[in-house]
């Protein structure tokens, strides 16, 4: 898989922990990457997950799960009129993935934005991408 593909699951698998409580968690994490290898959509046969990536995908969505309260508090102190309760929980769970990234992975900020904004195309709203740059931009 590439990063962009492996970035898109670690989304999937945060996105997911706004509905399971953190007992739950590591089971849905375990269940959602069985489901990801029996899936039988074209693109994801495609990707060719190797154990490699489904052990990275699960260890960075778990170290991203076990900050979201050091991260919310980030997001809460930088993001005037906005607090994490209120966001979209798809726009939410991008600024997340794109602050641990840019704090806790060191990757540049720019790939971090740019990559959120990608990925608020494809499953946020319409106004999805720009207020998920907007929220990076006076975070960052």
């Amino acid at each position: 898989m590439n990063r962009h593909e492996i970035r898109k699951e670690v989304f999937k698998a945060v996105f997911m922990n706004e509905f399971y409580d953190s007992e739950e968690m590591n089971q849905v994490i375990n269940t959602f990457l069985d489901g990801r290898d029996n899936a039988e959509e074209e693109d994801l046969l495609k990707n060719n997950k190797t154990e490699e990536d489904e052990a990275y995908i699960k260890t960075k969505a778990e170290d991203i799960i076990s900050k979201l309260t050091e991260i919310d508090e980030m997001i809460n102190k930088s993001v005037d009129g906005w607090k994490t309760t209120r966001m979209a929980k798809v726009d939410l769970t991008l600024i997340r993935l794109a602050l641990y990234e840019i704090k806790f992975e060191n990757l540049p900020v720019g790939v971090a934005i740019n990559e959120a904004v990608s990925l608020a195309d494809e499953f946020g709203t319409d106004s999805s991408a720009g207020f998920v740059n907007g929220a990076l931009a006076k975070l960052v």
